[in-house]
């Protein structure tokens, strides 16, 4: 338990119904005590945990506020120390009021994170579902929301626990032989070592596999839907935000600029842009406006190229269709309720959808392909999926020991080699897990934190 005790806001900043100052540490509710004066009489230092108690605020018997005290007495707390949450009026200067008269009774300013970087070092919380935390606040999708919870409850550290034990068994034979040397050791037969080598192997290899995908989830997809002039890209950009987000009008070339909007679809969230009709054009403005609509082309992640199935592909089609060669593209065939005079060996290699953006038919089929073409068919929000960049980064060290060790037994090294490689392995993981990690790293990912979580 630290002996600096922390104090923070809460709640976001902004006028509120009511805002939360939270103070944890040893000293949380001798400083509480010096704020608050329960109307009942009660001091906090007296009462339970999970109790609350009704007073009021006040400095030098100058009444600030009427409040509630809600005490958490350690280790039965969010950060596992003694924990006070005050709830006051939300306005700013109200609440800034109350923190600073806390600050002057004892406690220290809390810094980014740290309550819940102490909820990690007093064993509340591992560095998965720490880091779960910013995700579950920030979340700007289902997707992103369901992937933080799956890792707040545990389910990536219980993933990644069994590999570990896995290897700490492989780990415990090898010290055992090495101690050993004449005995006869279990679990260091060969082939039963690359069995388990191998299956660790796989699930890792599974894991970072999903990686991807659980990013899209997460972040989203940057979006494009490009196509010549009047062919509907404005109307299924309207039927994808499910409102009259771009204008539609039978006149070509309506849409001149890049229209963005955020929308989701199936689980993925697409930053779409809706561009201009690219067609060779002698309008100065018009042609800004497909070269922007080009541009976009090469920086998205993901293209919606849509064609009016109402008529053969033209030759500018056919040049749109292989300036979108070999990019992750999805070929929409729109207004397949009129007609279909495309053929369908013309498409061939592409993934395509037909739909009717007017009447919104089609939309099923279209939300699939774009899972399947973002990598997110066979993975669920609700799974255990690697959070960020440090977290993948750990997966593939471990598994460059996993593969290491692997190869070293299949060259005939010594077994103390092949222990040196499956050490490498688990601590990697140990670290991913925050059961072996610096303080540096631990500094650097609660930074990240806003202050007064």
């Amino acid at each position: 338990m630290s002996e600096r005790t922390i104090a923070a806001i809460a709640t976001p900043a902004g006028e509120g119904a009511l805002g939360v100052i939270r103070i944890s540490g040893e000293q949380a509710i001798a400083v509480a005590d010096r704020v608050f004066t329960a109307f009942s009489g009660k001091r906090l230092s007296e009462m339970k945990g999970y109790t609350a108690a009704y007073g009021i605020i006040s400095e030098n018997g100058n009444r600030l506020d009427d409040a509630i005290a809600l005490v958490y007495l350690a280790p039965h707390s969010y950060t596992g120390e003694d924990t006070v949450e005050i709830s006051v009026h939300g306005g700013r200067l109200m609440l800034r009021s109350v923190l600073r008269l806390i600050l002057k009774n004892g406690a220290f300013l809390a810094e980014a994170g740290e309550f819940t970087k102490r909820a990690f070092l007093n064993g509340k919380l591992d560095l998965t579902k720490a880091e779960s935390v910013m995700g579950l606040i920030s979340a700007g999708s289902e997707s992103e929301l369901r992937l933080s919870r799956a890792a707040h409850s545990g389910k990536v550290a219980k993933r990644i626990s069994v590999i570990e034990q896995g290897l700490v068994a492989l780990d415990a034979s090898i010290a055992a032989f090495s101690d050993y040397p004449d005995e006869d050791i279990e679990g260091l037969d060969t082939q039963n070592f690359l069995r388990m080598l191998s299956e660790n192997e796989a699930e890792l290899q599974k894991m970072l596999s999903e990686y991807d995908a659980g990013k899209v989830l997460r972040e989203g997809v940057v979006t494009a839907i490009i196509g010549r002039p009047n062919v509907g890209k404005s109307t299924l950009m309207n039927m994808l935000s499910g409102e009259e987000r771009s204008i539609v009008t039978e006149v070509a070339g309506t849409t001149r600029d890049v229209v963005e909007e955020t929308v989701t679809v199936g689980d993925i969230t697409l930053r779409l842009a809706d561009t201009a009709g690219i067609h060779e054009t002698d309008d100065t403005v018009e042609s800004i406006g497909v070269k922007l609509a080009r541009d976009r082309i090469e920086t998205s992640q993901l293209i919606l190229a849509v064609f009016d199935c109402t008529s053969p592909l033209s030759s500018e089609d056919y040049s749109l269709l292989e300036s979108v060669k070999g990019k992750n593209t999805v070929v929409v065939l729109n207004k397949n309720d009129l007609a279909d005079e495309i053929n369908d060996s013309d498409l061939e290699g592409f993934r395509v959808v037909k739909i009717s953006a007017k009447h919104g038919t089609g939309y099923q089929e279209l939300s699939d392909t774009i899972a399947d073409a973002a990598g997110t068919s066979n993975i669920s929000p609700d799974s255990a999926v690697l959070l960020g960049e440090r977290q993948r980064a750990c997966a593939e060290r471990a598994l460059d020991g996993i593969k290491a060790a692997i190869q070293a037994i299949k060259d005939g090294y010594t077994i103390d080699a092949v222990g040196v490689c499956v050490d490498d392995a688990l601590s990697a993981l140990l670290e991913l897990t925050g059961k072996r990690v610096t303080n540096e790293v631990t500094d650097e990912i609660f930074r990240r934190f806003c202050v007064g979580k």
